[in-house]
């Protein structure tokens, strides 16, 4: 039987991490990482990415390079911006700064040519439309439309067998995808979360990600092992 392959889109936060370790272990899949240098303001957590996938026995991580930072107005892009402390975005409401446009579609086009390319025929994306920040691309409704775009859009469309743009922490709570990762044994200690972190490395503990993260690790009783400043 052919082992089935899927790649998997690594942020090296919480969510994709535990999302590798799931491909890995409960679908049992040979899993191809992927990770995004996009001119973010700091480069930890593509460190934490390429960590997280080695101590998962996972190997190497492919890197992509996309100058998002081109596109101006998001914080996380544009260090002539501040971060959102203390500012939860919700669907309906203006987006938040740390919005970067189109950033999702981007990665997802990417995914799947790259699973194109290696013959595979899933790619998993660890979006969550309960305790996020009001991004509209981790909606389920933007997760159905791609899925059926880039089966019409590229070679799959041509092919027996399509492929598969799965999300499946989409209905659960953050609280709930720290209990998985604990069961999985994810070390949380190599995870980065922060928007903003400081010189040193240490999560700022104030922005949006970090109250997400924190709250998400009392509410599962998890120990959260992030240094915050």
């Amino acid at each position: 039987m052919t082992e089935k392959k899927a790649v998997v889109l690594l942020s090296g936060g919480l969510d994709s991490s535990v999302l590798l370790a799931y491909v890995l272990k409960e679908k049992k899949m040979k899993t191809l990482p992927i990770v995004f240098d996009y001119g973010q303001r700091h480069l930890i957590e593509i460190e934490a990415a390429k960590k997280v996938s080695e101590s998962l026995g996972c190997g190497e991580v492919k890197e992509f390079k996309i100058a998002l930072s081109d596109f101006k107005g998001s914080s996380l892009t544009d260090k002539n911006l501040n971060v959102p402390e203390n500012d939860f975005g919700k669907i309906g409401d203006n987006l938040p700064n740390t919005y970067v446009p189109a950033r999702n579609l981007v990665f997802l086009s990417v995914a799947s040519a790259w699973a194109e390319a290696s013959e595979a025929f899933y790619v998993f994306y660890g979006a969550n439309s309960l305790d996020y920040s009001g991004y509209p691309d981790c909606r389920p409704e933007f997760v159905e439309s791609f899925e059926k775009t880039v089966n019409l859009g590229t070679g799959f469309f041509f092919r027996d067998s399509k492929l598969k743009i799965s999300a499946p922490f989409l209905y659960m709570k953050k609280s709930e995808i720290v209990s998985l990762g604990k069961e999985l044994g994810v070390d949380f200690s190599l995870t980065h979360s922060c928007y903003n972190p400081g010189a040193e490395g240490k999560a700022c503990g104030k922005c949006d990600s970090c109250k997400i993260r924190r709250e998400a690790f009392r509410s599962a009783g998890v120990f959260d092992p992030t240094p915050y400043a």
